[in-house]
């Protein structure tokens, strides 16, 4: 079972604030911990967003593919 440092409910925040607020929380991790991230929808843009942003920083994990609730493991390296 994965320890999540932290999570992210992307469901409560409107949508400009979103990926401020989980980019927030990732750089809040140590090195080697994990954010929860939950959403109502595949979070692929905010995945590529990651690569282009945090590149070689994090390892991205699927928990939960839908089809009403996404949930990635992101960990800081």
């Amino acid at each position: 079972m994965i320890q999540f440092a932290a999570k992210v409910d992307a469901r409560k925040y409107e949508p400009r604030d979103k990926h401020t607020i989980i980019f927030d929380t990732f750089d809040k991790l140590n090195s080697g911990e994990v954010m929860e991230l939950t959403n109502d929808h595949d979070p692929r843009p905010l995945h590529y967003q990651f690569l282009i942003e945090r590149e070689d920083k994090f390892d991205w994990q699927y928990i939960e593919q839908g089809p009403e609730i996404w949930r990635v493991a992101i960990r800081k390296k």
